[in-house]
């Protein structure tokens, strides 16, 4: 076994194929059948079922190219780092991150980590928080930064700002900054939440202010993007509720109003692998004793 033969059964797994997958690997269809085959021999498990029409992943051959492609890219980014520090550079960095850490504290963690570890690149993926857990577990990513995330298990977390939650309401909603009262005002209305699989420590949050309100949020749109979200409630199709960080220098016609009134509050945090930390001792030092200016 080896790293070619698994980036082999990948595409394989992809096409489906043998025929296809031999002519985008550019090796004859025989000898991709024979290295399957001896792999399959090596490894005690049927990886495809396949007959005169057909190619199909088992169950063992599900988890098998699974677990492949975690070391194909583990594997590349080995060598990608040594080379980094063979020449004497400071390496790579991959970041998640959710729209409302990039209008608020990322600019300023990457300014401050460009400024103290001169020559590191960064790699920045906008993400949901489910995607980021899956992503640092994965070793797909270094570094996540999330709103109100629900830690897994096996990554370490840590808070660096806390936010006001904002409504936000369409140009011609009848309530306004002047004559709001409080957030049972809006228990007719329709709302706009993040879907629950993506984010569900973070659902709750935005339904919990409602319930404290003392009605049960109708919601008829979901999206895991604030600038959807932004455009549904232009549209008049519902309100929604973000961080007050995330209207930083928005352009859409709506407006917002900051509850800095409820006990609910956006918790902009940072996650990690902490099996990362040996790799970037510096930058680990450097983010975890950051603080808002």
């Amino acid at each position: 076994m080896n790293i070619q033969t698994l980036r082999n059964i990948i595409v394989l797994a992809e096409k489906l194929n043998f025929t296809r997958a031999a002519e985008e690997l550019n090796i004859v269809q025989p000898a991709l059948s024979r290295q399957i085959k001896q792999l399959e021999d090596e490894v005690g498990a049927i990886l495809f079922k396949r007959d005169k029409r057909n190619v199909a992943l088992t169950p063992a051959g599900e988890y098998f190219v699974k677990e492949s492609k975690k070391l194909i890219a583990n594997a590349d980014r080995m060598t990608k780092q040594a080379a980094y520090i063979h020449h004497g550079d400071v390496g790579e960095i991959r970041i998640g991150f959710t729209h409302s850490i990039m209008q608020t504290i990322l600019p300023s963690i990457l300014k401050t980590m460009n400024a103290q570890i001169p020559g590191i690149k960064t790699v920045l993926r906008e993400m949901n928080n489910r995607d980021q857990y899956l992503a640092l577990q994965q070793n797909e990513l270094d570094i996540g930064f999330a709103t109100n995330p629900l830690i897994p298990f096996n990554l370490t977390s840590k808070v660096l700002h806390i936010d006001n939650f904002a409504v936000l309401l369409p140009e011609d909603h009848p309530v306004t900054i002047s004559n709001y009262t409080n957030f049972s005002v809006f228990s007719t209305d329709q709302f706009i939440f993040p879907s629950v699989a993506d984010g569900p420590n973070y659902v709750h949050i935005l339904e919990s202010i409602c319930i404290d309100a003392g009605f049960n949020p109708k919601v008829v749109h979901e999206t895991d993007s604030a600038s959807s979200s932004f455009r549904l409630v232009e549209a008049g199709l519902g309100i929604s509720l973000e961080p007050i960080s995330s209207l930083h220098d928005h352009n859409f016609p709506i407006k917002s109003i900051e509850l800095d009134n409820i006990a609910q509050k956006a918790k902009l945090t940072m996650i990690w692998n902490p099996e990362r930390e040996s790799e970037y001792p510096i930058l680990f030092e450097l983010l975890k004793n950051w603080s808002v200016e």
